[in-house]
């Protein structure tokens, strides 16, 4: 039997029951399908209430895969039908929530064979068609502010790092190759400070204490070189060795404790940690890097790195604090290095250019990823991107005229 989701000629009263064959087949073929733009969009926004009523439905033992299925069934028809209903919310969801029902007449009786009542599938799928109404006209990006630009002359993506008191430290490489600083505190900018050295990539930056700030960098002998802020003043520039073939990143999960992560000659990862007391040797951990990583830590001893890979896609890997996972796949078509956040020790968020030079960004809500979203903007490098508290968020980037640009969601 073949099947449309926009056709019920085949399908009456109860000729779906769990376990057909041929509605399996259909579902896992439908459920593999990429959604289309707006649809993409909307499920994004409404990803967590989705997850919600899916975890209702699972007191009936529909699985969550079934559950996504109808869901994005509901999602797709109100954005195909919702300009043709009049009224207020609550009227077009009555309104569509009828049509739908007309024309999936079998979805009400499929769930009914799991023992869901009318009522529950009614008032489950009445909330699905009430968000979808609500977020139809989401525009991605709206949260975001506008870019703003704070001058100088960057010969490289910028480096961000957020300190207590509302202070931000942005770094990038300048003219002459060295290394130039600028800083934000009580909403003023300050002048830009010139740090020395000789980059030849991006600058990474990290804080693991309320005044403290340390710096990597790759110098012109591709070896990777470290300074540091300790409160008072910067130290001199040390070498730290290896042969890196991208600009470096820097993360701290705890106090006193750096990793550093960066492409090696042979296009692998590789990793270096600083434990309190000594510089570990660089280990390598494998992959195929097309850009430089990116690393964040969300708690003590765990650690997530991202890449693009060789097919500009972004790839992914964490330590748990015993191990290291495999690498894996993110999709999406990056034009940079990735930078990525993390609020609240669960969430995280990855940016990175695009092929339009407009800044992209996905999102893990502590339990799955979401879908690519466009933020606009003509970036000239790699994002770099900070987190405040549980949900600000700023990302900076070197705009088209070679100045510091920066965006913020709060």
């Amino acid at each position: 039997m073949s099947y449309s989701p926009h056709s019920h000629t085949a399908i009456q009263g109860n000729a779906f029951i769990p376990g057909q064959q041929e509605f399996i087949q259909y579902y896992y073929y439908a459920s593999s399908r990429q959604p289309e733009d707006q649809l993409r969009t909307v499920w994004n926004v409404m990803r967590d209430d989705l997850k919600k009523l899916a975890e209702e439905l699972q007191e009936f033992n529909i699985n969550r895969g079934i559950s996504r299925y109808i869901f994005r069934l509901v999602v797709d028809f109100v954005l195909k039908n919702v300009s043709n209903v009049q009224g207020s919310i609550n009227q077009k969801t009555t309104k569509l929530y009828q049509q739908f029902s007309q024309q999936f007449v079998w979805v009400v009786p499929f769930l009914g064979a799991y023992g869901a009542t009318e009522q529950v599938v009614e008032r489950v799928l009445k909330r699905v068609i009430f968000l979808t109404i609500e977020n139809a006209d989401f525009v991605p990006g709206k949260d975001w502010s506008d870019w703003e630009s704070v001058g100088g002359v960057l010969t490289s993506g910028p480096s961000a790092v957020a300190l207590k008191g509302n202070r931000v430290d942005v770094f990038a490489r300048g003219r002459g190759q060295q290394l130039y600083k600028i800083t934000r505190e009580n909403g003023q900018w300050s002048e830009w400070d010139n740090l020395g050295g000789l980059l030849t990539s991006s600058p990474a930056a990290v804080s693991w204490g309320d005044q403290r700030i340390d710096v990597v960098a790759r110098g012109d002998d591709q070896a990777l070189y470290h300074k540091y802020w300790s409160g008072d003043d910067w130290s001199d520039w040390e070498n730290l060795g290896g042969q890196l073939s991208s600009s470096p990143a820097i993360a701290s999960w705890g106090a006193n404790r750096l990793d550093v992560f960066a492409r090696g000659s042979n296009k692998r990862l590789y990793h270096k940690y600083w434990n309190g007391e000594r510089w570990g040797a660089w280990n390598e951990l494998g992959g195929m890097l097309t850009s430089a990583p990116a690393a964040v830590s969300k708690g003590p001893n765990q650690i997530d790195v991202f890449a693009r890979g060789q097919n500009k896609a972004l790839f992914h890997k964490s330590w748990d604090g015993e191990g290291w996972s495999d690498w894996r796949n993110l999709g999406g078509v990056l034009a940079s290095s990735p930078t990525v956040v993390s609020l609240d020790g669960r969430k995280l968020d990855v940016f990175a250019r695009s092929e339009q030079s407009t800044l992209i960004h996905l999102n893990f809500d502590g339990s799955s990823w979401g879908e690519w979203e466009n933020l606009g903007g003509s970036l000239t490098s790699e994002p770099s991107a900070i987190s405040h508290g549980k949900r600000a968020i700023e990302v900076y980037a070197r705009g088209e005229n070679q100045e510091l640009i920066y965006k913020y969601k709060r």
